[in-house]
C-alpha cells in the first residue's frame, strides 16, 4: 500500500477505516430498512410539488423527460456511491470517502458544508409541511392565531412558524431512541407514502386524456433540460441515506442494493406519476403548488385532494428523517476523526446513537424553520449536495486506478466515463445557482478554514499519529477523536 501524503492532503488508509467502523454505532439496519430511508428522502415535495410547477413554467408534458434525465444523472453519481459504501461501510458518507481517497483538507470541507445543507434541508421541508398543515386546519374550520403560523415576514401578526420547530424537534427525539426504533418508523411511514403515490397513479390513469400531451416540447427540448436542472434536487435523498453504513448489518453488500434499489423505485414512481399529472389536465392549468390536487378537482375528483395534501405530509416528513439522520452521522464521524471536538461524538450507551449532536441538529433546524422565509432557508441548501456529488465523483476514479485490485462487493460499470459523466453534470448544475446562494456558501467556506486551520488539523487523529509514531499513544484508531468503542461507552 502506497504511503499517505502529510500535511492538509494526509489520508487515512481505507483498510483502518473498515476497522474503526466496529463497535461505536450499533448495526441494526437491513436491507429493505436502507432502501426505505433512502426512498424517504427521495420522494417527497419533487412528487407532489415541484413536478407540478416545472410542468407549468418550463417543461410541460415533457417534466416527464426532465425527471429521466435527472435520474440519469443522479444515477452516475448514485453508482459510485455504491461503489464506496461497498469498500467503506463508515457513518460520513461523501465526507469519509473524500477523507479517505483526495484528502483530509477536501473530506473535511465536503463534511463541513453538509452539516449546513442538511440541517438547512430539515428547515425547509419542515416549513413545507406547516404549509399542508394549515391548509388541512383550514379545511377543518379551525382558526389558529396568527403568532404560530409562520416567521417574520410571511405574514401579518406572524412571530414563529410554530408547526414546523416542533416537527424539527419530534424527529430529532425519534432518532434519539434508537436506529432500530426510528427505522422501523421511517419504514412504516414511507410504506404509507410509496402506497399514496401508487393509488394517485392507479385512480389517475383512468382520466388521462391523451390530447394532454400535445404539445410535448411546449418550450421546446432546452425547457426540458432546464426542467432536469431543477427536479435534480429531488433525486438525491440517497446520499444522506448512505451516512447510515455504519449501521447496516451488513453494509458491504446491502448499501450498494439500497442506493440503487431506492433510486431506481423512485424514479419509476417520479415517471409514472409525472405522466398522469399532465394526462390528466393541461399543463398550463396545473397548480404550481398543488398539481396533484388541481388535477383531479379537474376531472370531478376534489375528494381526493385531502388525502393527496395528508399524503404530501407523510411523504415530506420521511425526508425529514432521512437528512437529519444524515446530518447527525457526519457531524458523529468528523468528531470521531478529531477533526471536531470528541464530545460531540459520544454515543448513547444503550441506544448507541449520537444523542449530543443530533439535538443541536434538532434545535438547530428547528431555529432556522421556525424564524426564517422558506426562500431564505432554502438558499442555504444545494450547492453543498452537488459538491459532494463531484468529490465522490472524481474520489472513486482516483481509488480504481490508485488500489484497483482492493476487495469491492460492487463495481461501478463504464469507468471513468460514467464518474466523469456525472462529476460534469454535477458542476454544470452549480452554475445554475444564485450569487447569494456562493456568497453563503464562501462565508461558511470561511468559518471552516479557521475552525480547521485553529482545531481540527492540529487536532486531528491522523495529526496525533504523525507525532506518536503508528505504535504511539493514539494507536492505529488515533484515540483523540473520542469516538471509539471504549469512549462511546
Amino acid at each position: 500500500m502506497t504511503s499517505s501524503p502529510g500535511g492538509i492532503f494526509r489520508r487515512k488508509p481505507v483498510d483502518e477505516i473498515v476497522d474503526e467502523t466496529e463497535g461505536a454505532l450499533s448495526r441494526s439496519l437491513g436491507l429493505w430498512q436502507l432502501t426505505a430511508i433512502g426512498i424517504g428522502g427521495i420522494i417527497g415535495a419533487g412528487i407532489f410539488a415541484l413536478a407540478g410547477a416545472v410542468a407549468t413554467e418550463t417543461a410541460g408534458p415533457a417534466v416527464l423527460v426532465s425527471f429521466l434525465i435527472a435520474g440519469l444523472a443522479s444515477a452516475a453519481a448514485a453508482l459510485s456511491y455504491a461503489e464506496f459504501a461497498g469498500m467503506i461501510p463508515k457513518a460520513g458518507s461523501a465526507y469519509t470517502y473524500g477523507y479517505a481517497v483526495l484528502g483530509e483538507a477536501v473530506g473535511w470541507f465536503i463534511g463541513w458544508d453538509l452539516l449546513l445543507e442538511y440541517t438547512a434541508i430539515v428547515a425547509v421541508v419542515a416549513i413545507g409541511i406547516s404549509g399542508y398543515f394549515g391548509f388541512l386546519v383550514g379545511e377543518l374550520g379551525l382558526e389558529l392565531p396568527a403568532w404560530m403560523l409562520g416567521a417574520p415576514g410571511t405574514g401579518e401578526g406572524r412571530v414563529v412558524d410554530l408547526f414546523a420547530v416542533v416537527l424539527c424537534l419530534l424527529i430529532a427525539y425519534l432518532l434519539t431512541l434508537g436506529i432500530k426504533t426510528a427505522a422501523r418508523f421511517e419504514t412504516f411511514v414511507v410504506g404509507l407514502k410509496v402506497a399514496v403515490v401508487v393509488l394517485v397513479i392507479v385512480v389517475g390513469f383512468f382520466h388521462v386524456k391523451t390530447a394532454n400531451y400535445s404539445p410535448f416540447f411546449p418550450f421546446g427540448v432546452g425547457g426540458a433540460i432546464t426542467g432536469a436542472a431543477t427536479v435534480f434536487f429531488a433525486v438525491f435523498g440517497y446520499d444522506a441515506m448512505s451516512t447510515a453504513a455504519e449501521e447496516s448489518k451488513d453494509a458491504r453488500r446491502h448499501m450498494p442494493k439500497a442506493i440503487i434499489w431506492s433510486l431506481v423505485i423512485s424514479m419509476v414512481l417520479y415517471v409514472l406519476a409525472t405522466l398522469v399529472l399532465t394526462g390528466m389536465q393541461n399543463y398550463r392549468e396545473i397548480d404550481p403548488e398543488s398539481g396533484f390536487s388541481s388535477a383531479f378537482a379537474s376531472v370531478g375528483l376534489s375528494g381526493l385532494a385531502s388525502v393527496i395534501a395528508v399524503g404530501a405530509i407523510i411523504g415530506i416528513l420521511t425526508v425529514m428523517f432521512t437528512f437529519m439522520l444524515g446530518v447527525t452521522r457526519v457531524w458523529f464521524s468528523m468528531s470521531r476523526d478529531g477533526l471536531l471536538p470528541a464530545w460531540f461524538a459520544k454515543v448513547h450507551p444503550v441506544r448507541r446513537v449520537p444523542v449530543r449532536v443530533t439535538w443541536i441538529v434538532g434545535v438547530g433546524s428547528a431555529l432556522i424553520a421556525g424564524f426564517l422565509p422558506i426562500r431564505e432557508a432554502a438558499e442555504l441548501t444545494n450547492i453543498g449536495i452537488l459538491l459532494a456529488f463531484v468529490v465522490v465523483c472524481i474520489a472513486v476514479i482516483v481509488l480504481r486506478y490508485r488500489r484497483p485490485d482492493a476487495p469491492r462487493t460492487f463495481r461501478l460499470p463504464g469507468m471513468p466515463v460514467v464518474p466523469a459523466l456525472g462529476a460534469l453534470f454535477s458542476v454544470w448544475l452549480i452554475t445554475f445557482l444564485a450569487p447569494e446562494t456562493w456568497l453563503r456558501f464562501a462565508l461558511w467556506f470561511v468559518i471552516g478554514a479557521v475552525i480547521y486551520a485553529l482545531y481540527g488539523y492540529r487536532r486531528s487523529a491522523l495529526a496525533d499519529r504523525s507525532r506518536s509514531g503508528p505504535s504511539g499513544p493514539s494507536g492505529p484508531r488515533g484515540g483523540s477523536s473520542g469516538g471509539g468503542p471504549g469512549s462511546a461507552r
